[in-house]
């Protein structure tokens, strides 16, 4: 509890991770009970009503109606749900790959384990993210599944190079050398030495990396290579109402500025953790 408390004042001291780790936990709870908090449900799925098409913001729309009558709103609630989930599949996957990589490579200096891993990361890396993904989900069918593999397959060499980096400069610690010296096997040195050493560094870009796996499956998705229709993706939104810009504008702005918002705080966020864990290892 009590380093709990320690590094809860860490973290509180800056202001604006407080508004960061609100924001998340907004976002959290209304994708997690959108079900329950959203104004029309059924405005999320396959639904029309011409009735009620193209109302700009009012009391019983907050943030107006698409050109089919659905509530912006309740749509923009089940759209974090998309970009959550794939935020946090894609981590889910490519953090247990590209760890164990750069710890390996980083520990095993001068070998051809170390030539292989790191020169197959810089080919990766030397690719546009973006430019990958594109190229990967155009060959695929369209759908978020989909965009989630590509999004793997792009991501896990910037965990690999910033883990390398740290087993690097690590290897050489004096604990690392008196395991060695002890004959613990590399397996141990690696895992029980230096991973919980490379954790706060790790941690931090997880919640830096949320932000840019989202913005990523939103960019997918608004030139319809992520999430399909009638599924409401944030992206799938705003490609939608583009076309009606600016009359309609609030069709394209609301899912935008959601967008914004989910970045926004998930780097705030993470801003914090690597303020705290740098005032910890100091």
């Amino acid at each position: 509890m009590e380093n709990l408390g320690r590094n809860w004042y860490k973290f509180s001291r800056n202001p604006m991770s407080i508004v960061g780790l609100f924001t998340v936990s907004l976002v959290v709870f209304l994708a997690v009970f959108a079900p329950l908090v959203a104004p029309y449900p059924k405005h999320a799925g396959k639904f029309v009503d011409f009735a009620n098409a193209s109302l700009s913001p009012c009391w019983r729309y907050p943030f107006g109606t698409d050109v089919i009558g659905r509530d912006i709103m309740s749509r923009i609630f089940f759209g974090f749900r998309f970009s959550l989930t794939m935020g946090v599949v894609v981590l889910a996957v490519v953090v247990p790959i590209g760890v164990p990589l750069g710890l390996i490579a980083g520990y095993k200096q001068g070998t051809w384990l170390n030539t292989v891993v790191m020169r197959i990361t810089d080919i990766f890396l030397a690719v546009p993210p973006l430019v990958l993904a594109l190229a990967i989900c155009s060959v695929l069918t369209p759908g978020l599944q989909n965009a989630m593999k590509a999004v793997c397959l792009m991501w896990w060499p910037w965990y690999t190079r910033l883990v390398y980096g740290l087993a690097s400069t690590l290897r050489n610690e004096f604990y690392v050398n008196s395991a060695e010296a002890i004959g613990a096997n590399w397996v141990h040195i690696v895992f029980k030495e230096l991973l919980p050493n490379c954790l706060s560094p790790i941690f931090t870009k997880m919640s830096l990396d949320m932000a840019w796996v989202i913005l990523l499956g939103a960019a997918l998705s608004f030139v319809g290579l992520g999430v399909q229709a009638p599924k409401p993706g944030l992206g799938t939104m705003v490609a939608d109402g583009a076309i009606y810009l600016p009359d309609q504008w609030w069709i394209s702005v609301f899912p935008a500025l959601a967008i914004v918002v989910v970045v926004l705080g998930f780097n705030l966020l993470g801003d914090g953790l690597r303020d705290m864990f740098a005032a910890e290892e100091v």
